[in-house]
């Protein structure tokens, strides 16, 4: 039987790979999740392959505002195009993924959690960016709320906008994601937060989820649920 590889950038230990691993293992666990350390050599990778029997499903990072990506986004275009067994994810990255899950911000805060007014800023730029790219307007640079965010905006690309969003939004709880870190509560099961303070209450606290149903409402809360059908990903039910 043909096997089946998701082949990332990122490398083994940071929070992309814990992310998509996880994904995998919960929603197609037949899936192989293989690093290629970084986005020149994952297209390296996708030219130099020669087999035909399996499959293979590429996660490339479309920030494409950053002219480095896009130079390698072409290369990797024309060589996916050549093969018939390479398949493209097309999304910008898997923080954006977690930025435009629509349950986002009801899972890391309670509902009375002092964190919504202190981030209120921080929550309206990223609502404000998944809005304008719902309605397919890129230009995500000119957006009130965004620029009030960050004032730096033009000396930032989207991916490393919706790192930094995310992190601001998530920082001191359980669903804390950085370059380096992937909150336990992403990938656990409720409550299994090791670090876990008694003051420490989610969104989630009273309706506590399995790890398999965290990874599947994302998938469906999510622009997964179309970039998977379009590469044929089928999901455990």
């Amino acid at each position: 039987m043909a096997k089946i590889f998701l082949w990332i950038e990122d490398r083994k230990g940071k929070a992309s790979y814990m992310f998509w691993e996880s994904l995998m293992k919960q929603l197609c666990p037949e899936v192989i999740v293989e690093s290629k350390k970084n986005n020149s050599e994952l297209v390296k990778s996708v030219k130099a392959l020669r087999d035909t029997e399996n499959k293979y499903i590429i996660v490339f990072d479309n920030s494409f505002d950053n002219l480095q990506v896009l130079m390698e986004q072409k290369r990797l275009m024309k060589y996916v195009n050549e093969k018939k067994n390479i398949f493209l994810l097309d999304i910008i990255c898997f923080e954006y993924i977690l930025l435009e899950f629509e349950e986002l911000i009801e899972w890391i805060y309670a509902s009375e959690d002092v964190f919504l007014e202190k981030r209120a800023g921080v929550i309206a730029a990223r609502n404000k960016l998944v809005e304008a790219f719902k309605e397919d307007n890129f230009n995500y640079k000119r957006i009130r709320e965004i620029v009030e965010y960050n004032k730096r905006i033009d000396e930032h690309n989207i991916e490393q906008l919706s790192a930094r969003l995310l992190f601001d939004l998530t920082r001191n709880t359980g669903f804390e994601v950085s370059k380096g870190t992937l909150g336990e509560c992403w990938i656990k099961s409720c409550c299994e937060w090791e670090e876990r303070q008694e003051n420490d209450i989610c969104g989630l606290d009273n309706n506590r989820l399995s790890v398999f149903e965290k990874m599947k409402k994302i998938y469906v809360g999510s622009s997964l649920k179309l970039q998977f059908s379009r590469v044929g990903l089928e999901v455990v039910a």
